[in-house]
């Protein structure tokens, strides 16, 4: 599992990739590998900011097969940050809006989903951080979100779960600083109501006054 810090240097170690948008809304939206390689810039609106998910590419038979998405659920609608947007325009302005796939091979043909696979497993060895699985962005992006306090309802639609049980128990294994934040979140809690209530927690310094011990010496 990678920390939201493991997610930055990523990005920056290969934000100049041809799959940059790839691995950025992988990690951070936490698309499956054939969603991502199914996506097509019809499913795209940089005008609404959103992202439909309506189909996927699987590899069958040494074909590639377009088919609908893993369940019902996962046909969804996701809304995209404005980082997301300026990352999709700048790739479509390269000259990736002349194929109907957002992510192609120099043929104009989309990318096979093992391909994403063997290479997300190159860059990441390449770029010295602790190795993980393609799948993995995806638990890491619900991570994410939980510790930018999103609700776990709002997670379940960007995963497209059909039920929030799967999303709690299976994709949100918690970053560690959400455990020192909830840490801190509660102990606030606590010491605020004390303060409101007159209560004290926190030990009062003493001020002692040391008194002269009386001496039978006679005064001078």
């Amino acid at each position: 599992m990678w920390t939201t810090e493991h997610l930055t240097e990523f990005s920056d170690y290969v934000r100049e990739d041809a799959l940059y948008p790839l691995w950025w809304l992988a990690g951070l939206r936490g698309l499956r590998r054939g969603e991502l390689a199914g996506l097509r810039w019809a499913d795209i609106s940089l005008e609404t900011r959103e992202l439909t998910v309506v189909q996927q590419l699987i590899h069958v038979n040494d074909r590639l097969r377009v088919v609908p998405p893993k369940s019902e659920a996962s046909q969804r609608t996701i809304a995209l940050d404005t980082e997301t947007i300026r990352l999709l325009h700048r790739h479509k302005l390269k000259g990736f809006d002349t194929a109907d796939w957002v992510l192609t091979r120099e043929d104009g043909q989309p990318v096979r989903p093992d391909y994403l696979t063997y290479r997300f497993r190159y860059v990441v060895a390449a770029s010295g951080l602790p190795p993980i699985r393609l799948h993995d962005l995806r638990r890491d992006a619900a991570s994410t979100a939980l510790a930018a306090r999103v609700d776990l309802r709002t997670i379940q639609g960007q995963l497209g779960h059909a039920s929030i049980v799967l999303t709690s128990d299976t994709y949100t294994s918690v970053l560690p600083e959400l455990h020192h934040a909830a840490a801190e979140a509660t102990a606030r809690l606590v010491l605020t109501t004390a303060r409101r209530t007159g209560h004290r927690l926190q030990k009062q310094k003493r001020t002692v006054h040391l008194r002269r011990r009386p001496t039978n010496r006679p005064p001078r």
